[in-house]
């Protein structure tokens, strides 16, 4: 399997890219929706940037409109909403799909290397998801995050209900950081 920093990308603005630019980064890779009751993550995405970036975090956002149709946007049209309404200066990504025939290799790769998230007891979301089928390991829903060490290795994946200043998220961080 090539490693993650190998796979092609393409920035929001259209430029081609890797995580090859982030190699020796802890990374958090969410994919994410302007039109989801979870779309207000984006402000705690930022803050988990601004507060570890200068330790070596990047926070990566991938747009899908995998879900109920909630990012049908243009890449431009994402860009704006993102930067106006959550002043989100962390990078992001041309939109891809995470799920299905179309699944872009990233989402593949990080699938086969963290196959569950990890759902709080008292989660809503995996209440209402249960028995809605799907491939065994497939992405639950917009705003679910990987979590991949300096060494390019997924170390966590969190359920997209898990809000990005979960005290869980927080401290994978630190650890990864540490490490």
């Amino acid at each position: 399997m090539a490693s993650l920093y190998d796979i092609p990308l393409v920035r929001l603005d259209g430029t081609p890219s890797s995580l090859a630019e982030h190699a020796g980064k802890v990374l958090l890779i969410v994919n994410v929706a302007s039109r989801c009751g979870l779309t207000p993550q984006y402000e705690g995405l930022e803050n988990l940037y601004r507060s570890y970036r200068d330790s070596g975090l990047v926070v990566l956002g991938f747009p899908a409109n995998d879900f109920a149709g909630q990012e049908p946007g243009t890449d431009e049209e994402i860009g704006q909403f993102c930067r106006s309404v959550y002043g989100v200066d962390f990078p992001m990504f041309a939109k891809i799909a995470v799920g299905g025939a179309d699944r872009h290799p990233l989402y593949a790769a990080l699938i086969a290397a963290q196959p569950e998230a990890a759902f709080k007891k008292d989660s809503k979301l995996r209440s209402r998801l249960a028995g809605g089928g799907g491939e065994a390991g497939a992405i639950h829903w917009n705003f679910e995050k990987f979590l991949v060490g300096r060494d390019g290795f997924v170390v966590a994946r969190f359920a997209p209900d898990t809000a990005p200043e979960d005290e869980a998220i927080r401290s994978a961080i630190e650890a990864a950081l540490a490490a």
